[in-house]
C-alpha cells in the first residue's frame, strides 16, 4: 500500500527536501519518478523559550510564506522517507503528515 507525505517547507528549501525524499524512495507512480505537487500558502507558529527557530524569533508569532509539498511512497519506505525529510528540512520541527492511500 502507498502512503502520501504532505510537508510544509520554505521555498528556498523545496529542492533539497524533494531530492532527499526522492532519494529515500518517494515520488514513484507507475513508470514515473520524482512525482510531487506543491502550492503556496502561509505558515504560522510561535516558538517557546527553548526553541531556536530557523525563521523569526522565539516568543513572537511568525507568519511565513511556505510551500505545501505532497508526494507518495511505498509504506515499507516510511522510516527512510521521514528520516530523509527531517535531515533535509531547515526547520527544528518540520510540520508534516503521512496518510495511508486506499
Amino acid at each position: 500500500m502507498n502512503r502520501k507525505l504532505v510537508v510544509f517547507v520554505p521555498a528556498e528549501a523545496l529542492d533539497a527536501v524533494r531530492e532527499a525524499v526522492f532519494a529515500a524512495g518517494a515520488g514513484r507512480i507507475g513508470d514515473y519518478e520524482r512525482c510531487s505537487w506543491y502550492a503556496e500558502g502561509t505558515g504560522t507558529f510561535l516558538g517557546g523559550e527553548s526553541t531556536v527557530p530557523a525563521i523569526g524569533e522565539r516568543g513572537r508569532e511568525e507568519r511565513v510564506p511556505e510551500l505545501r509539498l505532497e508526494t507518495v511512497f511505498p509504506e515499507e519506505r516510511q522510516a527512510e522517507v521521514v528520516a530523509a525529510l527531517r535531515r533535509a528540512h531547515p526547520y527544528e520541527e518540520p510540520a508534516f503528515d503521512v496518510y495511508p492511500l486506499l
